[in-house]
C-alpha cells in the first residue's frame, strides 16, 4: 500500500496537518498508519477522495458533526444529504437578511432620533413547570429593570433570586446611557458576591458542578432612550421587531461552543448530554465575564427574556408567533408560559415581556 506522509497528504488533499490532526481527533479522517514510536501519521493514498471531499464540505461551510454524517453515508445517500444540506443553507439566507438589515439599524447612528418620549410597558411570569418540584428561577419587571435568572443546585432558588435581587436597585436610580454600563458591571460583581456567599465549597472552575449552587443572570435595564443589557448563562434575550424574532444573546454553554467552532449541529446539541453545562454562571470559582453592551430602541418592539425552561422546548418560530399574536405583554409571558406547559413542563419557565410605546404627552404639553 503506498503511504504518503501528512506533509505530503496534506499538501495532496490541501488540507493543512493542523486540520488533518484535528480530523484525526474527531474520527472524521484517521490515518491509514501511527508510528509507535514517534507518533508520526500516515495516509493511504487511496484516502485522498475522501479528504478532498472533507475539504469541499468545508468550504460549503459544513459544520464537522454534518460531514461525519457524509462522509459514512455511499454516494447517493451522500449526495442528497448535501443537497438537503445546502436547502437548508437558501433557506436560512432570508433571515440572516433580515439580520444584516436589524444589525445595520442597530449599529447605525441615530442622531435626530427623538426617544425621550418613549417608556417601557411590562409583565413577569415564572411557574415551576410540569415535572420539577421546586421553582429555582426569579425574574422582576420593575420601572427601570427587566430580569430573569435560573438557579442551580440545592441553593439554586435562593441564588436566583439574590442575583435579581443585585440590580434591582436600579429601578430606582438617575440613569444615563452613559453610565449605565459601569453600574451594571459593579452590580453583576455584587451579584456574583451575593450567590458566592451561598456556596458552601465552591468548585474550581467553570459552571457549577451537580452539587453547586449557582445561577444565570439576563437583564435589561432602561435608560430612557436605550436598554442596556448583561447577560451571563443560557437564559435568553430577544427582540420582535418590524415581524422578525432576533435573539440578542449567545449562550454560554458548552454546546453552543461547539457548535460555534462547527464541532456539533444546532439540531444535535438538542439531544447532547452536556446541554446543560455552562461556561459562565454566577456562584463559579473564578468571577465570571458578563456580556455587556447597550441596546438601541425603536418604538413597537417587544422584548423577551426567558430562561432555557422556554427556549428549550419551544422552537424560535413558536415564540415569535406567540410574542406576535399577543395584544400585551400579560398575554404574551402567559402565553409563553403556557406554551412551555404545554410541551411537557420539563423545566422551570420564567418570562419577561417588555413593550416599548410612545409615553402620553404630559398634561398641557403642545407640540410645536
Amino acid at each position: 500500500m503506498d503511504m504518503l506522509t501528512i506533509g505530503a497528504f496534506a499538501k495532496a488533499s490541501r488540507l493543512s496537518p493542523k486540520a488533518l490532526r484535528l480530523y484525526d481527533e474527531l474520527e472524521l479522517l484517521r490515518p491509514a498508519r501511527v508510528d509507535p514510536g514517534t507518533g508520526y501519521r500516515y495516509y493511504a493514498a487511496d484516502q485522498l477522495e475522501q479528504a478532498r471531499l472533507v475539504a469541499w464540505l468545508r468550504r460549503l461551510g459544513m459544520p464537522l458533526a454534518r460531514i461525519r454524517q457524509v462522509c459514512a453515508l455511499d454516494p447517493g445517500p451522500a449526495a442528497r444529504e448535501i443537497g438537503a444540506y445546502w436547502a437548508g443553507v437558501e433557506a436560512e439566507t432570508a433571515a440572516r437578511r433580515d439580520l444584516a438589515a436589524f444589525l445595520v439599524n442597530h449599529l447605525s447612528p441615530s442622531r435626530g432620533k427623538d426617544t425621550s418620549m418613549l417608556e417601557l410597558r411590562c409583565s413577569a411570569l415564572s411557574d415551576t413547570g410540569l415535572v420539577r418540584e421546586a421553582n429555582q428561577d426569579s425574574v422582576h419587571a420593575g420601572a427601570r429593570v427587566l430580569a430573569v435568572a435560573d438557579g442551580c443546585g440545592p441553593g439554586g432558588a435562593p441564588a436566583s433570586t439574590a442575583a435579581v435581587r443585585a440590580l434591582t436597585f436600579l429601578d430606582d436610580e438617575p440613569l444615563s446611557a452613559g453610565g449605565v454600563l459601569n453600574l451594571l458591571e459593579d452590580a453583576v460583581e455584587g451579584a456574583a458576591r451575593a450567590v458566592a456567599d451561598l456556596v458552601p465549597s465552591p468548585g474550581t472552575a467553570g459552571a457549577p458542578d451537580g452539587d453547586g449552587t449557582g445561577s444565570t443572570l439576563t437583564a435589561l435595564v432602561w435608560t430612557g432612550s436605550q436598554l442596556a443589557l448583561v447577560h451571563i448563562g443560557d437564559s435568553r434575550a430577544y427582540v420582535l421587531r418590524d415581524g422578525g424574532l432576533f435573539r440578542i444573546t449567545h449562550d454560554h454553554t458548552v454546546v453552543q461552543s461547539m457548535i460555534d467552532e462547527g464541532r456539533l449541529t444546532p439540531e444535535e446539541a438538542t439531544t447532547h448530554p452536556q446541554r446543560s453545562l455552562l461556561l459562565k454562571a454566577l456562584g463559579t470559582a473564578t468571577a465570571p465575564v458578563p456580556d455587556l453592551r447597550l441596546q438601541d430602541v425603536r418604538p413597537g418592539d417587544r422584548y423577551l427574556l426567558c430562561s432555557d425552561g422556554l427556549s428549550t422546548v419551544v422552537p424560535d418560530e413558536g415564540i415569535e408567533r406567540l410574542l406576535a399574536s399577543a395584544p400585551g405583554p400579560d398575554a404574551a409571558v402567559r402565553a409563553l408560559v403556557g406554551a412551555a406547559n404545554d410541551a411537557g413542563g420539563p423545566d422551570n419557565v420564567s418570562c419577561v415581556v417588555a413593550d416599548v410605546v410612545e409615553a402620553a404627552p404630559p398634561a398641557g404639553y403642545r407640540s410645536a
